[in-house]
């Protein structure tokens, strides 16, 4: 009798636990957000820079994709490859210029903000003087482009219309909007600071060793009763 009570307070403790780590994979939320690539080959790098900081070289190709994303090592990358001599072939070089080729991928409509259609994805070949940042280049092709007062790069050709690196929940509701020093402008800067968001986050930990504590206490104060 007394086993099969353990048994049955241990299983009630594990599908607490359980309980408790379901709903805090269902709560993981993200911010919605321009991210900034660098093209490599033909695939895509994370920038560790923003754009306005970055001096891209002649053939060089940047690409920008909104979406949903919980960190830079889950951000969604744009959805063409970085070819750049097929996104400036209209676009010959010129002494004193430089060109960058950009790819400007708007995302889907799941990561959408409410009430707004994205844009098609398109490519642009930008002609800059040789110093010029890749922000730069954006604004002398994209226009018009929209900032936060940290920087942050909210909209690109006026999308989306409003809102900037706010938070939403995993149900892509938005959640209250975070604050400058949690935008994800900070950790997308990190590639290394954020994991892929999978695993339970450090406040359901805290609930799952709290309802542990509680199914011990449980256990011990049964035995107590039958002892």
């Amino acid at each position: 009798m007394r086993r099969a009570g353990r048994a049955a307070a241990l299983l009630v403790v594990l599908g607490a636990v359980l309980a408790v780590l379901g709903a805090g994979t269902a709560q993981a939320a993200g911010y919605r957000y321009w991210s900034f690539w660098e093209g490599s080959g033909t695939g895509w790098t994370y920038a560790t820079q923003g754009p306005s900081l970055v001096r891209p070289d002649d053939g060089a190709v940047q690409g920008f994709r909104f979406s949903v994303s919980e960190d830079s090592q889950d951000s969604a990358k744009p959805r063409r490859s970085p070819g750049f001599a097929k996104i400036c072939a209209d676009t010959p070089a010129e002494d004193g210029t430089k060109r960058v080729a950009l790819v400007i991928d708007p995302g889907t409509t799941a990561d959408a903000p409410a009430g707004e259609t994205p844009p098609a994805l398109r490519t642009a070949c930008a002609r800059v003087a040789p110093d010029a940042s890749t922000a730069e280049a954006l604004a002398s092709v994209a226009k018009p482009l929209r900032y936060s007062s940290d920087a942050l790069l909210c909209a690109i050709s006026g999308y989306p219309a409003s809102g900037c690196g706010e938070q939403v929940s995993g149900n892509g509701d938005q959640a209250p909007a975070a604050s400058a020093s949690a935008s994800p402008s900070d950790s997308a800067a990190d590639g290394d600071s954020g994991g892929s968001g999978d695993g339970p986050s450090a406040g359901v930990l805290v609930g799952v060793g709290a309802v542990l504590l509680l199914g011990i206490a449980a256990v011990v104060q049964a035995r107590r009763r039958r002892g």
